[in-house]
């Protein structure tokens, strides 16, 4: 897992760079030019269509890999290897052939996040790096091979990181993560679904 982690980095950054040769540091949009008004809900809470479009996709998504996860044999044998691969592997499982499988998923699943991403702000080449603190910070918060953890734990950087802009600017947010991803690597290294460390 570690060499294909370190393999997936080294990719970003050749890809990265291919990016910027072939289309250069600008920010693009998906839509340019096209005006997009806010619809007023109650406690004067506004959104757009293109965001209510990405909350309902980002529903389908989490719902069908609950489904996928719970009910396929795949599913189920992601879930064995991840809890014991050793386990797993005598079971009669192929671990390796399980492992590209759920890093092929978390890639398009990465890639879905992007695209949706990419339809509510303007698209540049270093978009991703400013995921990256807070995608770990979420990750460990919400205990490492958890799924549901992971979702939880987003969700309570994400709901952290724009409520400190009250009191902080902006561009202070992946600080927020990082302070949060801190604190529970001393107080509680396993995450809050990780049981007593």
């Amino acid at each position: 897992a570690v060499i294909m982690a370190m393999s997936s980095l080294g990719a970003a950054f050749i890809l990265r760079m291919i990016i910027l040769i072939l289309w250069g540091a600008d920010s693009l949009f998906y839509r340019p030019g096209v005006l997009r008004p806010a619809i007023d809900l109650p406690l004067n809470v506004k959104i757009r269509p293109d965001q209510i479009f990405i909350l309902v996709a980002v529903t389908v998504l989490i719902v069908t890999l609950h489904l996928f996860l719970k009910n396929s044999k795949m599913g189920k044998a992601m879930r064995a290897t991840a809890d014991n691969t050793d386990l797993a592997l005598v079971s009669g499982i192929n671990t390796e052939r399980i492992i590209i499988w759920t890093w092929g998923i978390g890639g398009a699943l990465a890639a879905a996040g992007g695209i949706l991403y990419g339809i509510d702000v303007q698209l540049h080449p270093y978009m991703g790096w400013n995921f990256l603190i807070p995608i770990f910070a979420a990750t460990i918060l919400g205990t490492i091979g958890n799924m549901y953890g992971a979702l939880v734990g987003g969700f309570v950087i994400g709901v952290a990181q724009q409520m400190s802009t009250a009191f902080l600017m902006p561009t202070y947010k992946p600080a927020v993560a990082f302070v949060i991803m801190v604190l529970i690597l001393l107080i509680r290294p396993k995450g809050i679904f990780g049981g007593s460390s």
